[in-house]
């Protein structure tokens, strides 16, 4: 008999891939995306210390699209790269957390770059 697939456990076998390679240090820290049926969250993190940096998702108050589409995507990866600013964060590397890269996840990396962050 043929199992279905389970996506989540699936999603979290190609993250666990990423993170082998990929750490966030002090000098260029994580950024990390996760996106749900309803939000989308940005977090830059140090991974040397553990610690979030900045945090940004369609949940807080700044962000006026709700939801996890594109142009909610736009406004997180903008306000992201804002706080990073903030925090003199120039250059990160970005984790997309086992999703594919392409759709919000894209959105989002594309307006974090536009707004100033390299990656």
């Amino acid at each position: 008999m043929i199992s279905k697939i389970d996506r989540k456990s699936e999603r979290a076998r190609r993250h666990a891939r990423v993170r082998a390679k990929i750490t966030g240090t002090t000098e260029c820290p994580r950024l990390a995306v996760t996106k749900t049926n309803k939000n989308i969250i940005a977090q830059i993190i140090d991974d040397t210390k553990g610690e979030t940096l900045a945090y940004v998702s369609t949940m807080n108050k700044e962000i006026k699209n709700k939801g996890a589409n594109k142009e909610a995507a736009k406004e997180v990866g903008a306000a992201i790269a804002k706080k990073a600013q903030e925090k003199k964060i120039k250059a990160v590397v970005f984790d997309r957390g086992g999703f594919i890269y392409h759709g919000v996840v894209k959105e989002l990396a594309e307006a974090a770059r536009e707004a100033g962050l390299e990656f």
